[in-house]
C-alpha cells in the first residue's frame, strides 16, 4: 500500500512525490519467460505507444496500437508491482506493460511524469487503493484484538485438537518417510556408490515420489538432488557421499526432533518441508534491495529478494513463488531503498522473512551496505553453518576487493592482500562476471552476494565513485 509517512495516501499527481524509474534490467525481471522479455523488448519504443504517463508515484499508464483498430490499454502501478491491460493475455506482465516500463525506464520524453492519470487508468489504482486501505482497517482491528480466540478473524475460529491431530499425522507420515529414506541411503552405501551410476535416475526420482506422498517435500528435494550428482561430472563420488551424509544427518534430526534446541528444531522442520509461519517480533527499517533474481525446477517457479535494514543492519532474504509458467508476484526495484515492516521466519540464521505494510515510495540507494574483508564473510558464513548445517549459501558483502583472474576460473581478492574467494563456477557463464570487472577496472568494488562451500556469487556491485548499484545478474 502506498502512503506517507504522516500515514494518510498520497497525492498522485503531486510534483513533490516521485517514484524513481527503473532500469531495463530491472524490467525485465519482472517477465514470466523469455518469450515474454523478448516481446516486451521490441514494445519497449515510442513508435506503438500514445497518451503515455506517469504520476511520479508509482503509477504508468498508455494506450499501445495492436492489431485491431483499438488500442490496448495499459496501467501498471509499480508499488507491488501489478498491472491491468485490455490485452486478451494470460501472463503477469503481459509484453504490452512490460513495453510500457520498458519505455518508462529509457524515455522520459515519452513518458513524462507529473501528470493525472485519465480516468480508465483511474479507475483501477482507485480500486486498489480501497482494497489496501480495506486490508489495512482489518489488519488493525486483528491487531486491536490479538490475543482473543478468533477475533479480528472472519468465519469460524480455528480447532486446535483438530489441527492438532492433523500435525501429528503428518509428522507420522514423514516419520515413516524419513525411515524409508534411511534404508535407501544403507542399501546405498551397502552395495558401494559406483551402483548409483548404474541404476540411473528413475530410482531417485521413485524415492522421491515416496517423499512427497509422506508429506515431506523438502526430503523429496533433497533425494532428486543426489539421483543427479551421478551425472554432474568428474570426482561426483566424494559429492554423492557428502550429499548423503548430509541427508543422513537431516533424517536422524527430523527421527530426534523433540531433543533439539528450539532453533534447530525449527530448521529442521524447514528443512524436511513443514512450513513455518512468521512469527518474530516485526522489524520496522528502511531496506536497502540488493538483489532480485528467480529459479525454477520445471514445476514452480522461486523469486529470491535480498534486502537489508539500514538502522536494523539485518539482511534478509523474501521468498515469492509462481507456479504454471507464471512469474512470481513479488518484484522489488534493485538499487532503491523502501520502507517496509518484515517479520522473520523461525529457524536457524532467521534470513527469511514476510514483507508487511510498505510506507511512502522507494528511493534510489545512496550508499552501500556495510560489509568486510574476505575472512570476516568466511567467519559469518561458518557461523551460519552451526546453525544450519544443511545451509547452501549465506549473504555477504565484501568491500574492498578486486576481481581477479585465477587458474581457469576468477576470484575476488582482498585489494590489501590476504585472503581470496573464489567466484563459483556456477557465475563464471554469466554476463555479470564481465559486467562486475568492467566496474572494477583494476581497482577495489564492493560487492553484495551469497558465499557458499563452492565459493561465492556475486549478485550486485558497487564502485567508489558511484553509489548507483550495479545489478550482476
Amino acid at each position: 500500500m502506498l502512503r506517507s509517512n504522516g500515514g494518510e495516501s498520497p497525492d498522485r499527481c503531486d510534483p513533490a512525490v516521485r517514484m524513481p524509474r527503473w532500469s531495463a534490467d530491472q524490467v525485465l525481471l519482472l517477465a514470466p519467460d523469455p518469450a515474454s522479455r523478448a516481446a516486451g523488448a521490441r514494445l519497449g519504443a515510442s513508435g506503438p505507444w500514445s497518451a503515455a504517463g506517469a504520476d511520479g508515484s508509482g503509477a504508468v499508464w498508455g494506450l499501445c496500437k495492436g492489431g485491431g483498430r483499438t488500442p490496448y490499454r495499459t496501467v501498471v502501478d509499480t508499488i507491488g508491482p501489478a498491472c491491468r491491460c485490455s490485452c486478451p493475455s494470460r501472463k503477469f506482465p503481459c509484453k504490452h506493460a512490460l513495453g510500457l516500463l520498458l519505455l518508462w525506464a529509457g524515455d522520459e520524453r515519452a513518458v513524462p511524469g507529473g501528470a493525472a492519470a485519465p480516468p480508465w487508468a483511474e479507475e483501477w489504482l482507485g480500486e486498489r487503493r480501497e482494497r489496501a486501505e480495506k486490508k489495512e482497517k482489518e489488519g488493525e482491528g486483528d491487531r486491536e484484538d490479538r490475543g482473543q480466540p478468533g477475533a479480528g478473524r472472519p468465519g469460524r475460529p480455528a480447532d486446535p485438537e483438530a489441527a492438532r491431530r492433523r500435525a501429528q499425522r503428518r509428522a507420522a507420515s514423514i516419520d515413516a518417510g524419513a525411515a524409508e529414506l534411511e534404508r535407501r541411503l544403507a542399501d546405498l552405501l551397502r552395495g558401494g556408490l559406483a551402483s548409483a551410476e548404474q541404476s540411473g535416475y528413475g530410482l531417485w526420482e521413485e524415492t522421491a515420489a515416496r517423499m512427497v506422498d509422506a508429506q515431506a517435500p523438502g526430503l523429496a528435494a533433497r533425494v532428486r538432488e543426489l539421483g543427479s550428482v551421478p551425472g554432474s561430472g568428474p570426482g561426483w563420488p566424494a559429492r554423492l557421499l557428502e550429499e548423503c551424509a548430509l541427508t543422513h544427518l537431516l533424517d536422524t534430526a527430523w527421527l530426534g526432533v523433540e531433543r533439539l534446541p528450539e532453533p534447530l528444531a525449527a530448521t529442521v522442520r524447514t528443512r524436511v518441508g513443514l512450513a513455518p509461519a512468521a512469527t518474530g517480533a516485526p522489524v520496522r527499517d528502511h531496506w536497502l534491495v540488493l538483489a532480485q533474481y528467480d529459479t525454477s525446477d520445471g514445476r514452480l517457479t522461486t523469486r529470491r529478494v535480498w534486502v537489508h535494514g539500514r538502522s536494523s543492519a539485518r539482511t534478509a532474504l523474501l521468498l515469492s513463488f509462481g507456479g504454471g509458467g507464471r512469474a512470481p508476484r513479488l518484484a522489488l526495484p534493485v538499487g532503491s531503498v523502501i520502507e517496509a515492516e518484515l517479520t522473520p521466519y523461525p529457524g536457524g540464521g532467521r534470513l527469511r522473512a514476510e514483507l508487511g505494510e510498505r510506507v511512502g515510495v522507494p528511493v534510489p540507494i545512496d550508499t552501500p551496505p556495510p560489509g568486510g574483508p574476505v575472512a570476516s564473510a568466511l567467519d559469518a558464513y561458518g557461523r551460519a553453518l552451526c546453525d544450519d548445517p544443511w545451509l547452501d549459501s549465506w549473504p555477504v558483502t565484501l568491500t574492498e576487493v578486486v576481481p581477479v583472474p585465477h587458474g581457469t576460473g576468477w576470484q575476488l581478492a582482498d585489494a590489501a592482500g590476504g585472503a581470496a574467494l573464489p567466484i563459483a563456477s556456477s557465475a563464471l557463464s554469466r554476463p555479470g562476471l564481465w559486467r562486475l570487472a568492467a566496474l572494477s577496472g583494476g581497482g577495489p568494488v564492493t560487492v553484495f552476494g551469497e558465499c557458499g562451500h563452492r565459493g561465492v556469487t556475486p549478485l550486485a556491485a558497487w564502485s567508489p565513485d558511484s553509489p548507483e548499484t550495479v545489478p550482476l545478474l
